[in-house]
């Protein structure tokens, strides 16, 4: 089978980006790039259609992307006759207009030449976006442009929602996979954390730590240490974060409980204007002392921090959610998850998880936060993880959803 990938790859890395590079190096790479003979049964031909050159350009609308458009459609349609391709790969554009319009162009241009089509919904509710926002005309050429693919993939039940808006032709679901970030988990991982809920237990009920205790709890298991770990926008959840982390320090305070909250934040913004709201909330009485942004991270410094908190804090309701990698690495690290009912994400997490909030809720959040201190949910996290979201998984399931393509 030969498969033409026109979907982009880091950087900018993101949940989108990081999942077509998994995808590639499994299924053997970009072919065009090897010698020899073919190392599977699908041969990936990739465009490597990157509009943004970093992460505060996602979503802006420039002229030089235009031409990237144009240049892009041009590598596949040569690709096609180059190599005798049918089929191609493409992840649909979330609900905005920018790049809603140009998935139009790609498709105007590309649509001719392939046989077979097939989305793979990375990001959610497109079909719900032009019903609610979208101009009776946006829908019919959308509906024209892109609409009836040979295939679409869904992350689960409930990302199947633009596959049916979309008509197409048959729907398969493929959880996200990522390769294991803490293989180390059960020698290193689980007796640290295991100590720091039995020392925070302790500490509640006003009972003093030996040495050893509190040595095998990291040193400071009086501090509950909390983890946002994600773009730094209002839609996933970094203020309703900061005020939950504020509204629950008071509340320990007031109680005169021995245990605190610090909270760090991962994540780059794409808003001056956040960003700017985001050091001014921080700086107030609430929240001075309590709050470190680490910025953008990756590889080790990523891991240290997985590894390092307790809690994992993601209460989104951005309208594009997927199944994020961050919340599948939280779990494979055992941390304690806060997030939202949104989208796929209870497809993601055990059934009847106490760690659910409403969306822009932070009473819910700071009161969740509070019942983390005690709850010793790593190994039921991690062996959901390895259960349902390792790479490997991913890997074997999408080629068993594109060989039944048979192009």
């Amino acid at each position: 089978m030969k498969l033409l990938v026109f979907a982009h790859t880091p950087p900018p890395h993101h949940g989108q980006s990081y999942m077509v590079k998994l995808m590639l190096d499994e299924l053997g790479g970009d072919r065009r790039k090897q010698h020899g003979e073919a190392q599977g049964p699908i041969e990936c031909y990739h465009v490597n259609c990157q509009f943004s050159e970093d992460m505060e350009d996602i979503g802006e609308v420039r002229f030089g992307k235009a031409m990237l458009v144009l240049r892009y459609c041009a590598e596949a349609i040569w690709c096609k006759f180059r190599y005798g391709l049918n089929c191609f790969y493409y992840v649909p554009a979330p609900g905005k207009r920018a790049a809603l319009y140009r998935d139009w162009i790609v498709m105007l241009l590309c649509r001719p030449f392939f046989r077979k089509f097939v989305y793979h919904w990375h990001a959610v509710g497109l079909g719900d976006w032009l019903a609610r926002e979208g101009t009776r005309l946006e829908r019919s050429i959308t509906r024209w442009l892109l609409g009836r693919p040979s295939l679409s993939i869904a992350l689960a039940i409930p990302s199947m929602r633009d596959a049916l808006w979309f008509k197409t032709r048959d729907v398969e679901i493929v959880p996200n996979g990522i390769p294991d970030p803490c293989p180390a988990f059960q020698s290193e991982v689980l007796p640290r954390r295991k100590a720091r809920v039995a020392a925070r237990k302790k500490l509640i009920a006003g009972d003093s730590l030996t040495q050893l205790e509190r040595d095998a709890a990291g040193g400071d298991p009086d501090v509950f240490k909390v983890l946002y770990l994600a773009h730094c926008t209002t839609e996933k959840g970094i203020f309703d974060t900061l005020d939950a982390v504020a509204l629950a320090n008071a509340a320990l305070k007031g109680s005169q409980s021995p245990l605190r909250i610090r909270l760090t934040v991962a994540g780059a913004f794409f808003s001056e204007a956040e960003e700017q709201q985001f050091a001014k909330r921080i700086g107030q009485p609430d929240l001075n002392g309590t709050v470190t942004h680490a910025g953008f991270v990756s590889g080790d410094v990523k891991a240290a921090l997985l590894r390092g908190n307790d809690c994992y804090c993601f209460p989104t309701f951005y309208p594009a959610e997927g199944q994020p990698v961050s919340l599948l690495e939280a779990m494979a690290f055992g941390l304690e998850i806060i997030t939202t009912r949104w989208r796929a994400i209870p497809e993601i997490l055990p059934p009847e998880y106490p760690g659910f909030v409403p969306p822009r809720t932070p009473q819910e959040i700071a009161a969740v936060l509070r019942l983390c201190f005690t709850h010793d949910g790593a190994e039921a996290l991690r062996a959901r993880f390895v259960e349902k979201f390792v790479e490997e998984r991913y890997a074997a399931r999408m080629a068993e959803v594109l060989q039944n393509l048979n192009c």
